[in-house]
């Protein structure tokens, strides 16, 4: 079965069962006709085919983001203009997208990039409290409710065919300590390699942008040379 089916099929069933903390709400843009739609059109286009990729964690998804896309790192403006689908959602970009997709054009291409990696996220779905986003790690009873989600996603998401030598792990912080305890205990990858997140990078270090393009391109070229 070609990844793109294996994706689809793993987004239609994404479901939190446990309860959450006062006032933290699921994002689940996959239960929305349209997203689900855009996400047929942009997996089918990239993903139509069985190659082992490898994978890149992300947070959570963002709500100007794959919240509103379904597909992570892509807000509706990149959908259109850099995948030419096009779309009827707000066209409100989203720093992090902004981020990637130079990288990915740096990298070689949409195609190129696509056929190698596949985006995910420790938790493919997201959360607001009081209307703002809200990662998985910023509240220890979040955290603690969604961990059962987390573990099998992460497994599902490794039968699309991932490669698990090397997984790499967007944000050097939070996430990455949470993901390498993960894996600590249940050995998913053999290694886990860490980017600075998107997000951090245009938000506080954009002068010196290029040489986090860099970093990641170094990583994802060769990440053999990083121990």
């Amino acid at each position: 079965m070609t990844y793109s089916k294996l994706i689809l099929s793993f987004f239609k069933n994404l479901h939190i069962t446990n309860k959450l903390p006062n006032r933290v709400e699921v994002m689940n843009p996959y239960q929305n006709k349209v997203a689900f739609s855009l996400c047929e059109k942009f997996y089918g286009k990239y993903y139509n085919n069985n190659k082992p990729r490898k994978i890149l964690l992300g947070i959570n998804p963002g709500r100007f983001g794959a919240g509103i896309t379904g597909i992570p790192f892509t807000d509706p403006v990149k959908l259109e203009e850099e995948c030419n689908i096009k779309n009827d959602l707000p066209k409100r970009k989203e720093l992090s997208a902004d981020f990637i997709y130079q990288m990915i054009n740096t990298f070689g291409g949409k195609e190129i990039f696509y056929n190698q990696f596949y985006f995910g996220s420790v938790s493919p779905l997201g959360f607001t409290k009081d209307g703002k986003n809200l990662n998985y790690y910023d509240d220890p009873k979040l955290q603690k409710a969604v961990l059962p989600f987390i573990l099998n996603t992460i497994k599902a998401q490794i039968q699309f065919g991932i490669d698990t030598d090397i997984a790499y792990c967007l944000g050097e912080g939070k996430n990455f300590k949470f993901l390498s305890q993960l894996n600590h205990e249940h050995k998913f990858f053999k290694k886990i390699i860490p980017l600075s997140h998107p997000r951090f990078i245009m938000q506080y270090k954009r002068k010196s942008m290029n040489l986090f393009m860099d970093d990641y391109l170094k990583k994802l070229n060769d990440p053999g040379s990083f121990h």
